[in-house]
């Protein structure tokens, strides 16, 4: 709908009401609103990644190490299918997955240190030596480690940053 104002000097002029720009607004608003809802829907129900669950379970082991001022050792058991972290006076968390999303989680002494032992499986490097937990310290730092990843796309190697627990970014020469 156009308003014509004949009484501009110039002649005729067209223009919205006030009505039909609010109104325009609204239907804007709420067909951005229901696309922000439907996504969020869509993305909540998601499975979690192996390394969503493994990074969740870090993450809950050093901030119950760094607040309540006590050393945290993180496990992975794989009969039950759940990281648990021991803290002081055996008090235990629990953080369970689905089998399916980690086929096989280790951790690792650092690169740096000698005697890592490889093995060739499938066409894929896989490292046996490896560590049975990893401790939390009360100051937010960790041992050094390494988490070998395995499931259906390959095995995968973070590197684990001791100071902050996070994963460090690796410079690999180029191919």
């Amino acid at each position: 709908m156009f308003v014509t104002a004949s009484n501009s000097p110039g002649g005729r002029r067209d223009a919205f009401t006030l009505l039909e720009v609010l109104v325009t607004i609204a239907l804007i608003a709420l067909l951005t609103g229901v696309l922000v809802v439907g996504t969020n829907r869509l993305l909540g129900d998601r499975p979690k990644t192996a390394d969503e669950l493994f990074w969740t379970a870090v993450s809950a082991t050093r901030h119950d190490a760094l607040f309540n001022q006590h050393d945290v050792r993180l496990s992975l058991d794989t009969k039950n299918n759940e990281f648990v972290a021991l803290g002081a006076g055996g008090a235990q968390t629990r953080h369970p997955f689905v089998a399916k999303t980690i086929n096989e989680l280790d951790f690792l002494a650092p690169s740096a240190a000698g005697g890592a032992t490889s093995v060739l499986l499938g066409g894929q490097l896989v490292e046996t030596k490896t560590m049975p937990f990893v401790t939390f310290y009360r100051d937010g730092t960790c041992s050094p480690f390494r988490a070998q990843l395995k499931s259906r796309n390959g095995v995968r190697i973070l590197e684990i940053d001791p100071w902050t627990c996070a994963q460090m970014l690796v410079n690999r020469p180029a191919s």
